[in-house]
C-alpha cells in the first residue's frame, strides 16, 4: 500500500493548489513507444469523472471520496490483472492512467519515454548546432572575402600603369577586369568634375577607355575613336551594347495584294508570333518567333509581304510619293523600297529602279515580279550618269539610299568593326556627294506635286550624312524640309571644328539603343530652282575632290581614248570629238589655262570616255555571235 498513500498525499497537495482535471482509473501501461487504442476489457474498468471545483474548507470530504475511489480502482485492478499481464506480453498498450496519481509502473514507463525523447532532443540539438556552425562559417568566409576584395581594390579608382598594361598585353585579355575598368572609367567621365582624381587629365581616361573598348568589343582604333567623339560615355556604352544584339525581324505588308489585318490572321494560324510594328507604320509587322520559315511561306511566295528592316520604311515614308508621278530609285536592289513606293503609288505613274551592280539585278527583278509591281522600269547605270540618261529636270521625286560604310548595321555585319578606316569613309563621302548632286539635277523644281529628294544611309558617320547634305546646300538651290517622321533625333549642326547649316536639325537620326532599329540617317530636300549654285568660296573644295576623281578615271581611260575616238568619229557629235581633241592637243598650252579648261570639262570628258568604252564592248560582244 505505499503506492496508494503516496498517491493520496500527492492528490491532496494538488487539490489545494489547482483545481483537479479529469481523472482516469489506474492501470498498468506498456512503454510509450507505440500508441494503440485500449481494448474492450480495459474500457470496462475505466471510469471518468467531471472536474469539480474544490475549496479549502471541504478538504476532509474530498480525502474520503479519494479513498473510496482508490479502493474501487484496486478491486478493478485485481479483476483485470491477469488480462493486463497477458496483454503486456503481447506488446499491447492500454490507455495511460491518471498522470497526477500514477503507479510505480507509470514512473518506469515515464523514465523510458523520457530517455527516448531525450535522445531525440539531443539529435535535434546536434543538427541545429551543425547548421549554426556551418552558417557562421559561411558568414565568416564571406567577410574574409569581402575584406580581401577591399584590400585588393582601393577606394579610389586609378588608371593602370605602363608596366601593368604591358603585362596585360603579354597575356590573354582578362575580360572581367576589362569590364570592371570600363564601368569605372565611364562612371568617372560621366561626372568628371566631381569624381576627377588629382593629377589625372580627362584625356588619359578617354584614351584608356578607347583601348579597353577596342579590346573588349573588337573594334579598330579608328571606329571606336569616332564613336567616343560622337557620344557621351553613358550613351556610348548603350550604343555599343545594342550593336551586340540583333534587331527584331520585321515584315512589310504588300497593300497591292492584301491588308495587314488579314495577313496577320493567316500568319498567326501558321504558328507565327507577331505584333504590329509600331504606331508610325500602318503596314509593318514585327515577328518574335515562328514555327515555319518566315521567308518560305506560301504568303511570302505569293507576294503578300516583304522581309524588310524597320529602318528601311523611313526613307519611303519621308519621300511620300503620289499617284501618277515619275520617281527614280537610284540604288534600288534588292527592291524593298521600290516595291513600297509602288504600293503607295498604287501601280500608277512610273518608277525607274536603277541598280549599278549587275548581280543584284536578279533579286530586284524577282521581288518586283513576286510583289505584283507593274509600273517599274529596271535599268543598269551608274547613278552619277542618270541626269544624262533621263535628262535633267525630268522627274518629280528621287530616292537616294546611297552606298555607305554600314556603320549603323554592325549587328548584321560584325566585320564592319575592323574593316572600315578613315580612307574608306572619305571615299564613300566623295561618292555620295556626286550622287546627291545627280539626284538634285534629275528633279524638276517646277513639278506641281514633287520636286523632292530624299537622301538616306545606313551609316552613323557624320562625313557620310550631315557633311554631304551641307555640301548639297552649298552647290544647288535646295533647302531642307521636315521629313514627316514624328520620332528620331535631330541631326548634328556642329561637330568638333565643323559647322553645318542650321537647318540640318530637320534631318533625322535613328539609333539601335534608342529606337530598337538599325542606325539610319534620313534627310529630305526641296528643289527651289533648276539653276546650279556655286560660290567662289566653295569652288576649291569641289575642284579638289573632282580633280582627284577625274585623275583616277583618266588613268584608267586614257590608254583607250585615242583608239575609241578614231573608231567612233562618225557616230559621235562634232562637239564631243572636239572636246576630246582639245584634251589631247592641249599639251603645249600654258599651265593655268589647262587647269581652267579641265575644271569646266571634266564631267563631259569622263562621260564621253565611258560611253566610248561601252560602244566598243558592245561591238566586241556582238561580233563573236555573228560568226
Amino acid at each position: 500500500m505505499p503506492a496508494l498513500t503516496r498517491n493520496k498525499k500527492k492528490g491532496a497537495k494538488l487539490q489545494t493548489e489547482t483545481p483537479p482535471l479529469n481523472r482516469r482509473t489506474k492501470s498498468n501501461t506498456a512503454p510509450a513507444k507505440s500508441h494503440k487504442p485500449p481494448l474492450k476489457k480495459q474500457r470496462k474498468g475505466i471510469s471518468y469523472e467531471k472536474p469539480e471545483v474544490v475549496s479549502n474548507d471541504d478538504e476532509e470530504e474530498e480525502e474520503e471520496e479519494e479513498e473510496e475511489e482508490e479502493e474501487v480502482s484496486e478491486q478493478s485492478d485485481e479483476e483485470l490483472g491477469s488480462d493486463f499481464s497477458s496483454e503486456e506480453e503481447e506488446d499491447t498498450e492500454p490507455l495511460a492512467d491518471d498522470f497526477l496519481g500514477g503507479s510505480d509502473d507509470e514512473e518506469e514507463e515515464g523514465t523510458l519515454g523520457s530517455s527516448d525523447s531525450d535522445s531525440d532532443g539531443s539529435d535535434l540539438e546536434k543538427e541545429s548546432k551543425a547548421i549554426d556552425e556551418e552558417r557562421e562559417r559561411e558568414e565568416r568566409d564571406a567577410k574574409d572575402e569581402l575584406q580581401m576584395n577591399i584590400k585588393e581594390q582601393p577606394d579610389e579608382f586609378r588608371l593602370p600603369t605602363k608596366k601593368e598594361l604591358e603585362e596585360e598585353a603579354s597575356g590573354p585579355p582578362d575580360l572581367p577586369a576589362l569590364q570592371t575598368r570600363i564601368k569605372e572609367i565611364v562612371r568617372i567621365l560621366s561626372n568628371f568634375k566631381d569624381l576627377r582624381p588629382e593629377g589625372v587629365k580627362r584625356k588619359e581616361f578617354v584614351e584608356q577607355l578607347k583601348a579597353d573598348l577596342a579590346s573588349y568589343y573588337g573594334y579598330n582604333e579608328f571606329l571606336i575613336g569616332t564613336l567616343v567623339e560622337m557620344f557621351p560615355p553613358v550613351e556610348l556604352m548603350e550604343l555599343i551594347e545594342a550593336f551586340e544584339k540583333k534587331r527584331p525581324t520585321s515584315i512589310r505588308t504588300n497593300t497591292l495584294k492584301t491588308r495587314r489585318r488579314d495577313l496577320a490572321d493567316v500568319l498567326l494560324n501558321r504558328g507565327v508570333n507577331l505584333d504590329p510594328l509600331s504606331k508610325w507604320s500602318k503596314v509593318g509587322l514585327v515577328v518574335y518567333d515562328s514555327q515555319v520559315p518566315i521567308g518560305a511561306t506560301p504568303e511570302y511566295l505569293a507576294g503578300f509581304y516583304m522581309l524588310q528592316s524597320a529602318s528601311s520604311f523611313l526613307p519611303v515614308m519621308a519621300l511620300a510619293p503620289r499617284e501618277n508621278e515619275r520617281v527614280v530609285d537610284m540604288a534600288a536592289a534588292p527592291g524593298g523600297k521600290t516595291t513600297y513606293v509602288a504600293s503607295l503609288m498604287k501601280n500608277t505613274g512610273i518608277i525607274y529602279a536603277n541598280e549599278m551592280k549587275v548581280p543584284r539585278l536578279k533579286s530586284l527583278t524577282a521581288n518586283l515580279h513576286r510583289m505584283g509591281v507593274t509600273n517599274t522600269v529596271v535599268c543598269n547605270y551608274d547613278g552619277r550618269e542618270l541626269p544624262k540618261v533621263f535628262g535633267q529636270n525630268s522627274v518629280d521625286r528621287v530616292l537616294l539610299d546611297a552606298p555607305c560604310s554600314g556603320t549603323g548595321v554592325i549587328s548584321k555585319d560584325e566585320s564592319v568593326k575592323t574593316s572600315k578606316s578613315a580612307n574608306d569613309i572619305r571615299k564613300f563621302a566623295d561618292l555620295q556627294k556626286q550622287l546627291i548632286l545627280a539626284a538634285i539635277d534629275l528633279v524638276d523644281a517646277e513639278s506641281k506635286t514633287g520636286g523632292y529628294i530624299v537622301y538616306s544611309t545606313c551609316s552613323i558617320m557624320i562625313p557620310e550624312n550631315e557633311a554631304v547634305i551641307d555640301y548639297a546646300l552649298k552647290k544647288r538651290d535646295v533647302k531642307l524640309v521636315p521629313c514627316g517622321l514624328d520620332f528620331g533625333q535631330a541631326g548634328f549642326t556642329r561637330f568638333r571644328e565643323h559647322r553645318f547649316h542650321p537647318t540640318l536639325e530637320k534631318t533625322r537620326r535613328f539609333y539601335p539603343h534608342v529606337h530598337n532599329m538599325d542606325g539610319f540617317f534620313v534627310a529630305k530636300l526641296k528643289k527651289m530652282s533648276n539653276e546650279t549654285k556655286a560660290s567662289e568660296g566653295d569652288e576649291p573644295v569641289e575642284t579638289k575632290e573632282q580633280a582627284q576623281l577625274s585623275s583616277d578615271d583618266d588613268e584608267d581611260d586614257e590608254p583607250k581614248q585615242d583608239t575609241k575616238v578614231d573608231e567612233n568619229k562618225r557616230r559621235t557629235p562634232i562637239s564631243k570629238p572636239n572636246n576630246k581633241g582639245d584634251k589631247n592637243k592641249n599639251t603645249n598650252v600654258e599651265g593655268p589655262r589647262k587647269q581652267k579648261k579641265k575644271r569646266s570639262q571634266w564631267k563631259a570628258e569622263i562621260a564621253q570616255a565611258r560611253e566610248d568604252k561601252r560602244k566598243v564592248m558592245r561591238k566586241n560582244t556582238k561580233e563573236p555571235g555573228r560568226k
